[in-house]
């Protein structure tokens, strides 16, 4: 049972990954499996059993989520993005609500704790502003140490929770260069970007690990912050009480089905 739930919590970070603004990082929290899956990669050898057994089932139903769902999911954002846009809204909100709860066992909620929070909202804000705002200006001609650059800074926004792919990508000017080169299966430019992804990835677990080893409180109020403003970019647009009230019924139902995940 609890192999089909972590797979099918992969189903949905691998397929929820290509939402625009929400990185992998934040799906993972917003599960609560973004510690134990620190813990499990960066001492992956030292209990091979028990972290290959956490780990298959995600990693496997990630992959899934990104080869099947993911053109379900793009299919739903064409015909239902109010819809499926609000459903995602509220699977983030009860998220950010369960992970506080279990920040506030661990120690008693203090009104300095608000400032990293807001700080963190502002900058996520800040992010899904710029990312609307910027433009996409292709590389034609990455060098094979650039590709790997790349891969490697695109890592940030894979464990980095609230921290968009997007937005490092379209900085480095490589975005247009690898949404077709994931969809030719262009290796060339693929596999010096999944190396930089591999070995960056490895450097800032490492860096969060530590945060959360020595300021767990400050570091968690500083991800539910962030986590809380990439929401925005989430927010459909809405023009009538109908979909206003459709779109509220929506958030009510991945908030419901989130809380159910949890309790499993």
């Amino acid at each position: 049972m609890k192999f089909m739930i972590n797979f099918i919590i992969g189903i949905l970070i691998g397929a929820g990954a290509i939402l625009p603004g929400i990185s992998s990082g934040v799906l993972c929290v917003i599960f609560g499996i973004y510690e134990k899956l620190l813990n499990s990669v960066l001492n992956f050898f030292k209990d091979i059993h028990n972290n290959f057994k956490f780990l298959c089932p995600i990693i496997s139903g990630a992959l899934v989520g990104i080869i099947i769902f993911s053109k379900i999911l793009e299919y739903l954002l064409h015909i239902y993005p109010m819809q499926t846009k609000s459903i995602f809204i509220g699977l983030i909100l009860a998220g950010i609500v369960l992970l506080f709860k279990e920040v506030s066992i661990k120690e008693k909620f203090k009104k300095k704790n608000l400032g990293y929070l807001f700080i963190s909202l502002i900058i996520g804000i800040g992010m899904v502003y710029i990312e609307k705002r910027m433009g996409i200006e292709a590389v034609q001609n990455a060098s094979y140490i650039y590709l790997l650059l790349s891969g490697f800074l695109m890592s940030i926004g894979i464990v980095v929770p609230g921290v968009s792919n997007t937005i490092i990508l379209m900085l480095l000017g490589v975005y247009s260069l690898y949404l077709s080169s994931v969809s030719a299966l262009y290796l060339p430019v693929l596999i010096p970007m999944g190396i930089g992804i591999v070995l960056g990835s490895l450097f800032f677990m490492k860096i969060i690990k530590y945060l959360l080893d020595r300021f767990y409180i400050q570091t968690m109020y500083i991800i539910m912050g962030v986590t809380l403003g990439s929401v925005f970019v989430l927010f459909p647009e809405i023009n009538t009480l109908v979909e206003l009230i459709i779109t509220l019924m929506c958030m009510g139902c991945g908030y419901l089905v989130m809380n159910i995940v949890s309790n499993k």
